[in-house]
């Protein structure tokens, strides 16, 4: 299994599920999707803990999304969501991830159909924490995730809760692109999202049948980016 820093240097691209927990969905005033929808985070937003904190761009409200990441551990193409074994094998471990967006960023982008690349891809917009070995995680859909903000509880679910499960996931995306080894899955984030600023903690973890795993643990500060960048309207 690759180390966590390995993982990082070892991604080509993060693909992510959206709106994949209805009560999430009903909290952005999202439409229900048919079939799974995804979309891409740069690798180089990816956040190892001690590497410092989430950096908030200016003019951005950030918004905070628990994730059970997966990290692909070989080349898949056409998996069968049917196939259990199939796409399982297609899995090396798994990581807890916390889904940075800048909301009002997308909220403008969905506004006028544009991309929602700039809300999801600025650096640090990937904290992660793992890798879980398969072995801890026997049952992806029966993971509770939680993430606290200043050690309040906001996000508090089990992935049972999922609209589209791990094996449509991953067939629907590699029915579109090839998924290589190294390539990280993000499988949607349950509701109770919400904005942070400098100053705040952001904490989240994962349960399995009640008991804390260590190593899916992320504790990370906010603080404001330095630099030109300011959103503006596009």
């Amino acid at each position: 299994m690759s180390t966590l820093a390995e993982v990082k240097q070892n991604c080509r691209k993060v693909m992510c599920i959206g709106r994949n927990y209805a009560d999430h969905v009903k909290e952005l005033n999202n439409q229900r999707p048919k079939q799974p929808f995804f979309f891409l985070k740069p690798s180089s937003s990816i956040l190892l803990p001690n590497e410092g904190p989430i950096l908030r761009p200016g003019g951005v409200n950030l918004h905070f999304e628990v994730e059970l990441g997966i990290v692909i551990g070989k080349t898949v193409r056409d998996l069968d969501e049917n196939d259990t074994e199939g796409w399982m094998s297609a899995i090396e471990s798994y990581l807890l991830t916390v889904d940075m967006t800048g909301r009002n960023v997308q909220e403008e982008a969905k506004k006028k159909g544009l991309p929602w690349s700039i809300a999801k891809g600025f650096d640090t917009f990937l904290p992660i924490a793992g890798p879980i070995a398969k072995s801890k995680i026997e049952d992806p859909h029966n993971v509770e995730l939680y993430l606290k903000v200043n050690g309040d509880v906001k996000q508090q679910d089990n992935t049972e809760l999922m609209l589209f499960r791990i094996g449509r996931q991953l067939a629907d995306i590699s029915k579109v692109m090839t998924l290589e080894k190294g390539d990280i899955v993000l499988t949607g984030t349950p509701k109770g999202v919400g904005p942070v600023v400098t100053g705040d903690v952001i904490e989240a973890g994962l349960r399995i049948d009640g008991k804390e795993l260590d190593e899916g643990k992320i504790k990370v500060k906010v603080k404001d980016r330095e630099g030109p960048y300011e959103f503006a309207e596009t």
